[in-house]
Formats: C-alpha cells, sequence, structure tokens
C-alpha cells in the first residue's frame, strides 16, 4: 500500500517491457497480500497506454483471481479485444509466478454530447467537519495508528456517518456508509493518474458497507474479507485528489459473500462516478 502520495504516483508508473507488457512495482507492506486496488489502478493505466489518446476510460469490469505476492513485482499484459470508431475494449491480465492474479476488461469511448441526468447528492457535512480515519486508529492504539499512517497515509478519508450513527435510518437501504475521501497530495493532470488513482482508493472502503448492520468491520479478527470483483462507470472527468464523497450502501449479504454499491459526488454536487464490488465476508467460527 502507498504511505503516501509520491509514493502512490510512483505505483501507477509502470515499466514498458514489450508492446502492451508493463510490469508494475510493489510497495513497502508488511500484508501478506497486494491490496486489490493497487492492482486494479495499475492494470488501468497499462489498459489506458495501449490506446489513442482521444478515448476516454469509462468503465471496467474485473475479478481477483488469487492472492497477489507482495514480493515480486506485477506483469500486466494487455490484450487489443476492440479498435472501433467510438468505442475501444482492452482485456488486461496480471500475473505473478506464471499465473493469472486478476483480469479486468475496460472500455474506452471517445467524448460525445449526450442525453444528461443524474441523481442528487445527498446533504452531508463538509469534509472538514468530517472524522479522519486516523483519528479512529488512534483510539485503537498506537499500533493500528501506526499501521494505517505507514500503509494508507496517501489517502485522507473522513468518515461521514453509518445507518444510525450520523446517517438516518433508511428504509430502502439498511446498510449504508458515507466517507469524503481525496488523494493527500497533489497528483499530475494527467486523466490516466487521476483515473487510476480513485481506482486504487475505491477497495478501501467499499465492501464494509455490507457490514453495517451486522456490527463489524473488515479488521475483525473473526472475520475473513476479500474482494472478489471490482467495477467502476466513470461518468465525468474528476481527481481523485480533490474531495470526493462516496456514498457506499449494500443491498444484499449472503452466503458469505457481501454486495456493495456506491455513488461517488464532486464536492460541487455532480456524479461522477459508479462502483459495484461483491466480496467474500466470511465469519469463522471460535477455536474451542
Amino acid at each position: 500500500m502507498a504511505g503516501s502520495a509520491a509514493e502512490l504516483a510512483g505505483l501507477l508508473d509502470l515499466e514498458p517491457l514489450e508492446v502492451d507488457l508493463f510490469r508494475g512495482s510493489q510497495a513497502r507492506t508488511t500484508r501478506q497480500r497486494v491490496f486489490g486496488g493497487q492492482v486494479a489502478a495499475q492494470a488501468v493505466v497499462a489498459a489506458t497506454r495501449s490506446v489513442d489518446g482521444d478515448f476516454v476510460l469509462h468503465s471496467l469490469h474485473s475479478y481477483f483471481l488469487r492472492p497477489g505476492d507482495t514480493t515480486v513485482p506485477i506483469v500486466y499484459d494487455v490484450e487489443r479485444i476492440r479498435d472501433g470508431r467510438s468505442f475501444i475494449t482492452r482485456r488486461v491480465s496480471a500475473r505473478q509466478h506464471g499465473r493469472p492474479i486478476y483480469y479486468m476488461t475496460a472500455n474506452f469511448q471517445v467524448p460525445e454530447p449526450g442525453l444528461e441526468h443524474q441523481d442528487r447528492m445527498p446533504e452531508v457535512p463538509a469534509p472538514e467537519h468530517g472524522l479522519p480515519l486516523i483519528e479512529l486508529a488512534r483510539a485503537q492504539g498506537p499500533e493500528t495508528a501506526q499501521d494505517w499512517e505507514r500503509e494508507w497515509a496517501a489517502l485522507d478519508v473522513r468518515h461521514v456517518g453509518i445507518t444510525g450513527q450520523g446517517i438516518d435510518d433508511d428504509t430502502e437501504h439498511t446498510a449504508r456508509a458515507r466517507l469524503w475521501i481525496r488523494v493527500d497530495g497533489t497528483l499530475a493532470d494527467d486523466p490516466t493518474v487521476q483515473q487510476a488513482a480513485f481506482t486504487y482508493a475505491s477497495d478501501l472502503t467499499l465492501l464494509g458497507a455490507a457490514l453495517v448492520p451486522h456490527g463489524m468491520t473488515i479488521a475483525s479478527p473473526r472475520l475473513q474479507p476479500a474482494s472478489l470483483d471490482h467495477t467502476i462507470w466513470f461518468h465525468r472527468p474528476f481527481r481523485a485528489d480533490d474531495w470526493w464523497l462516496y456514498d457506499q450502501f449494500s443491498p444484499f449479504a449472503g452466503g458469505a459473500r457481501g454486495l456493495a454499491l456506491a455513488r461517488v459526488f464532486s464536492r460541487s454536487g455532480d456524479l461522477v462516478a459508479t462502483v459495484a464490488q461483491e466480496g467474500l465476508i466470511r465469519v469463522r467460527e471460535p477455536r474451542t
């Protein structure tokens, strides 16, 4: 994971090995497996580098296949599925030790005008009034705080509320969590860097929305969590290093899996992206 905006930018700077073949570096981490958002973000960069600059990434659909090894680089192999006049499709395979650990299909479009509508942004406190997640980490002890600063300091995350705590009960959505998020620093203006950085951050908190009704968090020692798939639709250009509201909710959990969706709003109220993820939320039985 990235401990600073500069380290995150370094993770997104892939090394070209051959045409449509890239190598991604690893962050310093004490984790046993690669953060899924890192793999997805690097795959976004790999796919975009194979596309003409007139095309813009508008959606990605992906599966996490195997845990990534944090001690070796990841190789990204881009396959050119389709090149059309308006749309381009790429498939990216991320590999380690000769086996795929992640697959992504990405679609690009030449920007064009069209019909427009969007959901209204919910009324929430400004990010300056949100509770920094580092403060929640400090409340859990110095080791938890040090772990956050080492692994996640590239992101500034402000807690707004969850259902029943800062968010009114909603009969339609029993599991909702809202946060303000931004990269804690300034990234390059390159849209690829901004989209990839957002992809990185989008995997951090989403699955936690599925745990809201159950009184658990991703860090619970009884929980075995893992991202299974991840989808993003990019609606409008925006910056990952400016504040964006992550309005997350979970419509279903069952079979040891949880489904979470999120609307992403810019601070000005524009709906800029929509994210979906299903993940493993297996509860381990206590040992006797």
